[in-house]
């Protein structure tokens, strides 16, 4: 857990330097989360942040897997349907961004893979 936390910190961190505004962390809607909820010019981003210490079996985006992309996706249709911030409209594009951080030692390293996914919506 503390790990998890410290890595959506660095995920945040890295965000920002590349000129995303964090709106959410840790955003719960219902029994679903959302690590990070970031805007920028390109649109609203739903950050999946997956977080391992070296040495590690493999890279954390790997975590990502179906089931767990379609929960996000689920999580992000409510908040947008219950979203009341102004800059959220109808057409905002919308991103499924994936946030790697990998601890080891006095060495951290942050991967964004920005539109990580595409969820396909049932």
């Amino acid at each position: 857990m503390l790990l998890g936390r410290k890595g959506e910190e660095e995920a945040a961190r890295c965000l920002a330097a590349r000129g995303q505004e964090l709106l959410e962390k840790n955003c719960r809607k219902g029994h679903l989360e959302i690590d990070l909820v970031t805007l920028d010019a390109a649109g609203v981003h739903f950050v999946e942040v997956k977080s391992r210490m070296l040495p590690c079996a493999a890279p954390p985006q790997e975590a990502v897997n179906p089931r767990k992309q379609q929960r996000v996706a689920r999580a992000a249709a409510r908040y947008l349907a219950q979203s009341k911030d102004p800059r959220i409209l109808p057409d905002t594009e919308v991103h499924f961004d994936v946030v790697a951080v990998t601890f080891g030692g006095a060495r951290t390293e942050v991967e964004v893979f920005p539109d990580a996914f595409y969820p396909i919506y049932c």
